[in-house]
């Protein structure tokens, strides 16, 4: 397995505690922290080795790393034979991305495919962004916890997941219905966002089983990915599922 730097205390303390950290690097005039006091018990109780070194040695493997980095291995994924296979259950939200190009933007998705307790991302091979660690950092760490299927055509995908009882559906601002106008799927759900500009393919679009919008009040004529992904998620697929607090 390759090896890849993570920087930042927060995206640092999910890698220790998705058990990806390798060794832990803390600057020696590193101010202490909540944040930082946080990592260094996670250490602790996972017997992680925790070593200090100077500012400089930080600087040469993360360009913001907040004092402290870990260097992990490169997370792994599947592929789409593996996603046709997987055992998934009931009530299983995978969040897919069709052409997110910015690292960034891939980060703060999957911060909030999981943090709406997603049990898959989903991404394409090509003309995608990657998991970098700036991704990594964007995501506070939820990329480490997610697990992360690539595959070459989303739209195939989709229909694999819809094999497997998914309902598909699919962020669109051409939408002729709200998230508040459609009801709400239950079981299995896929929500599809696609990329920054563009929006979802026309077979990606085809592929799923319902298109829905958020309302634009404002002037703004629309909101970012991760943002548009966070609201539908917490309008339109969440309430009233199963297990919900």
């Amino acid at each position: 397995m390759t090896t890849s730097v993570v920087g930042g205390r927060r995206a640092v303390l999910e890698a220790v505690r998705a058990g990806t950290a390798q060794e832990v690097l803390v600057s020696r005039d590193a101010r202490s922290t909540a944040g930082l006091r946080d990592v260094l018990e996670a250490c602790r109780e996972s017997g992680l080795q925790v070593r200090e070194v100077a500012r400089p040695e930080l600087d040469g493997l993360a360009a913001d790393h907040r004092g402290v980095v870990a260097i992990t291995g490169k997370p792994t994924t599947i592929g789409e034979r593996e996603l046709a296979a997987w055992s998934f259950g009931p009530d299983d939200l995978v969040v897919v991305l069709d052409g997110i190009t910015d690292p960034q933007n891939l980060g703060a998705a999957a911060r909030s495919a999981e943090a709406a307790g997603a049990t898959m991302l989903v991404t394409r091979t090509r003309r995608a962004a990657d998991v970098t660690p700036a991704a990594i950092r964007a995501s506070a760490g939820a990329l480490l916890h997610l697990t992360h299927a690539r595959i070459a055509n989303i739209a195939r995908g989709l229909e694999r997941l819809k094999n497997l009882g998914f309902t598909v559906v699919g962020l669109d601002e051409r939408a002729e219905r709200t998230v508040f106008e459609e009801q709400p799927p239950e079981g299995r759900v896929a929500v599809v966002l696609g990329s920054e500009g563009e929006g979802l393919g026309r077979l990606t679009r085809q592929a799923c089983d319902v298109l829905v919008r958020l309302p634009m009040r404002g002037r703004v004529g629309s909101l970012n990915a991760s943002a548009s992904l966070a609201a539908a998620l917490y309008t339109f697929v969440l309430p009233g599922r199963v297990g919900d607090p």
